[in-house]
């Protein structure tokens, strides 16, 4: 071998060995990155939160062509960008205000305390303009019509994602929750044939507090859970094929989405329709308001002492109830 051939296999070797070196390096911002998440205190929730909106601001990052290779790295302007981002998606303020201090939460944990101060001049709510959101209901209710042309669209792509989504609609399910569902499909079932008047929801709830759940219309329940149990059986019990709740939260959210469920009237709208037929089911039997609240409010996974909540929330577009 010449020198000239030699020169160039060396030179070749070096570009090989530095983009490796900065591929490498790239990996590592991530995982320190994803440490500090989940190194920023918190109940286990917090920190599955905030770990599940670092993966979002890294792939933001990923998908700009930005790449970082270590924490100091980190700039205002692709804070901003990310927001940007968001709000074109159009994201709520209250939920960019909570991702805005899940982030904060880990750039103090890296160090960059500047970035992470509330009352940094770029970086506060009102300069990212998300600042002045307040518990009003921001949904409105997904009524029978509008679900179904969902759910077609959504069977189309996943039978899996279809069945939680009917789950959710019919017994009022947050996301975590609704995901989970598979685990108890057979409780439920033993609760509808012996005639229960509502079911236990144990898993993804809030503060891992169960709660029971009214049964509205035990027919659209038991249909559900048909659906439902033909969907795991061909897949070893699972509704959605994924590996991790939070990758089956992502492909459930992704798919709900591309079907319409977006703004005014995205997943959450469910809630607000549950929400308002338990209002009409509970004042039929005889509730006074306040009873009403309350009832509704543990129905949601609330709990009692938030009727005050479930009113300003829930009911704002509806004369009288929303979340």
């Amino acid at each position: 071998m010449n020198n000239k051939k030699l020169f160039i296999i060396l030179m070749l070797l070096e570009v090989f060995m530095d983009k490796k070196t900065s591929r490498s390096k790239v990996e590592t911002f991530k995982k320190n990155f994803i440490t500090c998440a989940r190194k920023a205190g918190g109940s286990f929730a917090t920190v599955a939160d905030r770990t599940r909106i670092a993966k979002q601001f890294l792939n933001y990052l990923n998908s700009s062509g930005i790449k970082l290779r270590q924490l100091d790295s980190l700039k205002i302007k692709y804070i901003e960008g990310y927001v940007e981002k968001r709000k074109s998606e159009n994201i709520s303020n209250r939920t960019l205000q909570n991702e805005m201090s899940a982030l904060r939460g880990i750039l103090s944990q890296a160090g960059k305390h500047k970035l992470a101060d509330p009352n940094n001049e770029r970086l506060n709510n009102r300069s990212l303009g998300i600042a002045g959101a307040s518990r009003m209901g921001t949904k409105e209710a997904l009524f029978p019509d509008e679900f179904k042309q969902a759910f077609k669209e959504v069977e189309r792509i996943d039978k899996g994602v279809a069945a939680t989504l009917q789950l959710a609609y019919v017994l009022g399910l947050r996301t975590k929750e609704a995901v989970q569902a598979c685990k108890s499909i057979n409780t439920w079932k033993q609760s509808l044939n012996n005639g229960h008047h509502s079911v236990r929801v144990v898993f993804g709830t809030k503060g891992g507090r169960p709660r029971d759940t009214t049964i509205l219309n035990s027919e659209q329940l038991k249909n559900a859970i048909n659906y439902a149990e033909s969907v795991m059986k061909e897949r070893d019990g699972k509704l959605i094929d994924k590996p991790s709740i939070h990758q089956a939260i992502d492909r459930y959210r992704n798919i709900v989405r591309s079907a319409g469920l977006v703004g005014k009237k995205a997943p959450h709208s469910m809630r607000y329709y549950v929400a308002k037929e338990l209002s009409e089911y509970y004042q039929k039997a005889g509730f006074n308001k306040k009873e009403v609240l309350a009832q509704v409010s543990m129905d949601l996974g609330h709990g009692d002492g938030r009727g005050r909540y479930i009113n300003q929330v829930y009911y704002q577009n509806a004369n009288g109830g929303d979340e």
